[in-house]
């Protein structure tokens, strides 16, 4: 079997095209399934949520929180990690997502100075932190901004 011959089970779909309301002989004349009388019986239902006057759900309910449009989804390595790569080896956004250290940059990486580093590294990011600058230039290495 393949996706492209699956079907609904027989007699499990109905077509739009159904004409309700045209006599008993039809199947489905007369209320033309709409039960007897109610409000569901009548043109102009309510809408989704309508609770019959009584104040909503939606709108009991306490607001809570604030959202961010302008928020960045900035990536946060540790210098420990970078001990990963070779000496004097070039590290980029690209180069850690190679290595595995991180998954994804949507909005740039940020290296923190947490750990030790041994080795000399060229780390080009688009952030790092005070600690960090001072841990990748101590042995000689570049901490260029992107």
């Amino acid at each position: 079997m393949n996706l492209s011959e699956l079907k609904p089970a027989e007699g499990s779909k109905h077509s739009d095209a159904f004409r309700r309301g045209r006599g008993h002989g039809s199947g489905n004349g007369k209320t033309a399934g709409k039960g007897h009388k109610g409000q569901k019986a009548r043109s102009g239902a309510p809408r989704t949520g309508f609770e019959g006057g009584q104040m909503p759900l939606y709108r009991r309910l306490p607001k809570r929180g604030f959202k961010n449009i302008n928020t960045k989804d900035i990536v946060a390595v540790n210098v420990s990690m970078l001990n990963r790569f070779e000496d004097g080896e070039e590290v980029t956004a690209a180069s850690l997502i190679a290595k595995g250290l991180i998954s994804h940059t949507r909005d740039g990486v940020k290296i923190l100075g947490n750990g030790e580093l041994t080795k000399k590294l060229n780390v080009k990011v688009n952030a790092y932190s005070a600690s960090a600058k001072e841990k990748i230039e101590a042995l000689g290495g570049t901490a260029e901004v992107i």
